[in-house]
């Protein structure tokens, strides 16, 4: 695998990024109901805001992009031509080496994702029986393990 690198997303990339987005949920989350897909999608561009939003890159391939809010990973989608070759692990490790990243969020339905968080030392400290907009979608929250 090359070496991966990031630069940071603009305005004008969010389109790409919810198309990116919107691939990689259908890929992922299949137990999100077709109306709360929509409304999220729509949404999208606000949470982008809010975040510090990174376009990785494997050459001149989009991978995926994440969002970092101080030291917590809210969003990490990769496009599913991506998935489960490692960059989501090449990423993760450049995030919480460069941006400190010590939490994330997941939904407990998305058992892979849930899984891979556990694989890069991530360890279960809470639960929430809704999503952060009061949904029906249990979350993890996870921290960094400190051994």
């Amino acid at each position: 695998m090359t070496s991966i690198k990031s630069i940071q997303a603009t305005e004008n990339d969010y389109p790409q990024l919810i198309g990116i987005w919107e691939k990689s949920v259908k890929e992922t989350h299949h137990f999100l109901s077709t109306t709360d897909f929509e409304i999220i999608k729509k949404e999208l561009p606000t949470y982008f805001s809010n975040v510090e939003v990174q376009i990785w890159l494997d050459q001149n391939d989009i991978i995926g992009f994440s969002g970092v809010s101080e030291q917590k990973l809210e969003m990490l989608f990769l496009d599913p031509a991506f998935i489960g070759k490692g960059y989501g692990r090449q990423i993760l490790a450049l995030l919480v080496e460069k941006n400190a990243v010590h939490f994330v969020d997941v939904n407990e339905q998305n058992q892979a994702a849930l899984r891979f968080y556990l694989a890069c030392d991530f360890e279960e400290y809470d639960r929430s029986e809704l999503d952060d907009a009061g949904r029906p979608y249990p979350i993890i929250n996870l921290k960094k393990s400190t051994h």
